[in-house]
């Protein structure tokens, strides 16, 4: 009898086995080695190995005008994005859950199918469209009359041309969430509202948004976490020009990593962002969480 309940204590852990060797081969060891590498003064065209040089990396990266010139480009790519992205969000899954059942289905592939585009071909089709010469945009701005408006190679445009095409590509996934959580919403309080008199506005203020709060905390450290790594955007539409205002910082580490073989700095970049990322999610976390 105790040997069959030793079998049943380890029978979890067997059928748990596959996913913890998968996590460990690609996750925890790529982590590690990152770790490793951003102690290291590892360059792949120098003919010398490997160098234990400390936090030398992280010195340098906090010393490199480039470095936080990249990382101002990303905090103003996050501060635009995320909240424009979860307000916009909330509203259309407000919207289409307000709607008909039979229109539910098209409202949410309409706003989902951008998201199944991959990020090449929704950057270039952007890119099209917002050309100076012969895009989309200006040639419909031209009918009335406003003249070429430089989406993508005007400092002051740039940035946000990409945070308009990140809103039209990324929007669906935090609706979809956002719906989700809606409908798991009981009818009962929505039912006791309108016993009270309680409608329109008052039942979302009241019922839905304080209900959703835990769906809404997801999708803010999750919109922020992925507008911190943003890197497929401006690397399609604008190169990381003009003059480098939106040269964000995975591109930066992307350049110094594998355009300029030195893996060391890199990583230690990306150490960098990674503690930015759990701190921003840390202060989140503590500014929402449930009482």
């Amino acid at each position: 009898m105790t040997h069959r309940l030793r079998l049943r204590d380890f029978s979890g852990y067997a059928f748990l086995l596959p996913y913890l060797v998968l996590f460990a081969v690609f996750l925890l060891l790529p982590l590690a080695f990152g770790l490793w590498l951003s102690v290291m003064r590892y360059e792949l065209l120098s003919p010398e190995p490997p160098k234990f040089i400390g936090f030398d990396n992280y010195r340098e990266a906090f010393g490199d005008p480039y470095f936080w010139k990249a990382l101002w480009a990303t905090a103003r790519f996050v501060v635009l994005t995320s909240p424009l992205t979860v307000l916009i969000a909330l509203a259309l899954a407000l919207g289409i859950s307000a709607s008909s059942p039979r229109r539910q289905h098209i409202y949410r592939l309409l706003v989902f199918l951008p998201t199944m585009i991959t990020i090449s071909v929704a950057g270039l089709l952007w890119r099209w469209m917002l050309s100076t010469d012969f895009g989309l945009f200006n040639a419909y701005l031209e009918r009335f009359g406003i003249a070429h408006i430089p989406w993508l190679t005007d400092t002051r445009l740039a940035m946000k041309s990409i945070v308009l095409m990140t809103l039209w590509w990324t929007i669906g996934g935090p609706v979809v969430i956002l719906l989700a959580g809606i409908k798991q919403i009981p009818d009962v309080y929505y039912e006791a509202a309108a016993l009270d008199g309680a409608t329109g506005w008052k039942r979302v203020l009241h019922i839905t948004l304080p209900m959703l709060k835990p769906v809404l905390l997801f999708v803010v450290v999750l919109n922020v976490i992925g507008a911190f790594q943003v890197f497929g955007q401006p690397f399609m539409m604008t190169a990381g020009g003009p003059e480098r205002s939106t040269f964000v910082l995975v591109q930066y580490i992307y350049v110094s990593s594998f355009l300029n073989y030195r893996l060391g700095y890199g990583a230690a970049m990306s150490w960098i962002l990674f503690a930015l990322i759990s701190a921003f999610s840390i202060v989140q976390f503590r500014l929402m969480k449930e009482k």
